[in-house]
């Protein structure tokens, strides 16, 4: 197959159309960053300490992890579609249980629950691989997650807003209602991409050492849990910065933590117009290098004593942008190691994505304070982000000593 199939919206003969391939993989990532200028206000309500709360990242994220490595088996199994919707359908059954939650153990039960909906970021890039070859899915994944964007540049702002007006519950009302919007799309225009009627949990067994042995495997995977690791890290850190360091309001901070996705989005859209043409390990690797080149940046204007919310956030569009570079064309070379793979593929990749970031996250949280400002949340970002770019040059060298460069 050397060109994307016939696509239909609303037709489930024809493979999902792009607007729902955003959708899928927005609702993830709505569903990680809406509530976040709320964290302080929650911990508040159910009288408990604000690392208790960040559970609601961390742990959220860690289920997520594990929860990726069956989903990817399952979908190459039973298929895209049936994975897909009975992921969401439990997804707004969770969301329906946050809005209800009395106390933080309930609450944060259910928001672990709600990592049921991970599928949407699993199966969006399996199901692109499904549709066409390598280098055109680093271009599609591009476009995909270049809309894909937009959600977490406005989820905060949004979350923010209910929370000024109608208190934090508002959000997880607004993820339900948007989950069980998504529910309908995938239903009524998601058809099947699996070929040849799944494979069979024997036959995968039977494959994985083939995955598993593949340095080049784990050389995108690595790429991908540094690279988006340095996004976790913000994630789990900025919203104290925000909040306690530098003073801004719910309504401020919703801005402010949407910084990366302005610079994810023109990633994105590089990656999606410059993939095929570079290469998918040179766009990785550029991608790395900008990023980087952003947080030393600002890590160093920060050591220097010009560190201010602007400032900080600011260069977090470099963050945003060299992950929008590098993400899609890391995941479009994992998925490529074992096309008949994908599924699983890309569900052990997003467990290290998603595994990797919820251990940066706490831990950049933990380092935090009121005396130490920003700076070790920064050293954490650059340092991660860094070894993103080492890991995409171990598989250039690897293709080169394989002569598949």
């Amino acid at each position: 197959m050397t060109t994307a199939p016939t696509v239909r919206l609303f037709d489930r003969t024809t493979p999902p159309h792009i607007l729902t391939l955003i959708l899928l993989a927005g609702i993830s990532a709505l569903s990680m960053s809406i509530f976040l200028p709320s964290l302080t206000a929650m911990a508040a309500e159910f009288g408990t300490p604000y690392a208790t709360m960040q559970l609601a990242v961390t742990a959220y994220l860690a289920t997520t992890a594990v929860i990726q490595i069956a989903i990817g088996p399952l979908s190459d199994r039973y298929g895209r579609r049936l994975v897909t919707l009975f992921s969401l359908g439990f997804f707004v059954l969770a969301t329906i249980g946050t809005v209800f939650a009395q106390d933080a153990t309930t609450f944060l039960v259910f928001r672990i629950l709600q990592a049921a909906v991970a599928s949407g970021m699993v199966l969006s890039r399996a199901i692109v691989r499904d549709m066409v070859p390598a280098e055109q899915a680093a271009s599609m994944i591009g476009y995909v997650t270049m809309g894909m964007a937009l959600v977490p540049m406005v989820g905060p702002t949004i979350g923010g807003i209910l929370d000024q007006f109608f208190g934090w519950r508002a959000s997880f009302v607004f993820l339900g209602l948007a989950g069980a919007g998504v529910f309908t799309l995938a239903y009524l225009d998601q058809g099947e991409t699996l070929q040849s009627g799944g494979m069979g949990f024997r036959d995968q067994l039977a494959s994985y050492p083939a995955l598993l042995t593949s340095p080049r495997f784990w050389g995108y995977a690595l790429c991908t849990m540094f690279g988006s690791g340095a996004f976790f890290a913000f994630l789990g850190g900025a919203s104290f910065v925000a909040d306690k360091i530098y003073g801004l309001t719910p309504f401020q901070s919703g801005i402010a933590l949407g910084a990366p996705a302005i610079g994810y989005a023109l990633g994105n859209f590089f990656a999606g117009r410059y993939s095929t043409r570079i290469g998918i390990d040179r766009m990785a690797l550029y991608g790395a290098i900008v990023a980087s080149t952003g947080l030393g940046a600002s890590l160093l204007i920060s050591l220097v004593g010009y560190n201010t919310a602007v400032l900080f956030f600011a260069f977090c569009t470099f963050l945003g942008l060299g992950n929008g570079m590098l993400l899609p064309n890391a995941t479009a070379g994992l998925l490529s190691v074992k096309p008949h793979l994908a599924g699983t593929a890309s569900g052990l990749g997003g467990a290290l994505m998603i595994g990797g970031g919820a251990i940066l996250s706490q831990y950049a949280g933990s380092l935090l304070s009121v005396e130490s400002g920003a700076v070790p949340l920064q050293w954490v970002m650059l340092l991660s982000s860094i070894a993103s770019a080492v890991a995409v040059l171990f598989v250039m060298f690897r293709k080169r000593t394989l002569g598949l460069a």
